[in-house]
């Protein structure tokens, strides 16, 4: 460890000002439009888990993205919002379709990762339905494979700043 340093974050990756900042404006939005927290419900729809990592470590105490009221909840009924990662897989398809129904008005979804951004290199075949799109209506796209805590927290920022749509055709 201490020839080789952290392998596991860039030190020069993030200034804790930088963080500090954009959370500060995530929870100055939240007090305007959702009483001060964000809940989310986030949906593996098949992905190859690299986006999941990136989830949990925007959770863990390093970037720790409740303090600025974002919290991720067990279900699609207590969320503000959905946040998919991975192409969906045709054996996730009917789940993911039944999360966004049970998930309360406004329906945010947020696709996180090229994958459920566009399909990635899985694309649509006989296993894939491709982005997540194809399956349900999303909102806001976040690219990148996978994305890293930073990014999500501006998708949430834009997820939370984005005007409810009147209605929600399927």
């Amino acid at each position: 460890m201490a020839r080789i340093g952290r392998v596991t974050e860039r030190i020069d990756h993030l200034a804790d000002s930088e963080l500090e900042d954009l959370g500060y404006t995530v929870k100055k939005a939240l007090g305007k439009r959702f009483q001060g927290s964000f809940s989310i419900r986030h949906v593996d729809a098949g992905s190859c888990n690299a986006c999941e990592l990136e989830v949990q470590a925007a959770f863990n105490p390093y970037y720790d993205l409740e303090r600025f009221g974002v919290k991720i909840v067990a279900s699609p009924r207590h969320a503000d919002a959905l946040l998919v990662t991975g192409p969906v897989s045709r054996n996730m398809e009917a789940a993911l379709q039944r999360t966004y129904d049970a998930t309360p008005a406004p329906k945010i979804v947020i696709a996180s990762g090229d994958c459920a951004c566009t399909g990635g290199e899985f694309g649509e075949s006989y296993a894939s339905c491709g982005a997540v799109e194809n399956v349900i209506p999303v909102d806001i796209k976040i690219p990148g494979c996978p994305p890293d805590p930073l990014e999500l927290l501006h998708g949430v920022l834009a997820a939370i700043r984005k005007e409810p749509k009147k209605s929600r055709l399927r």
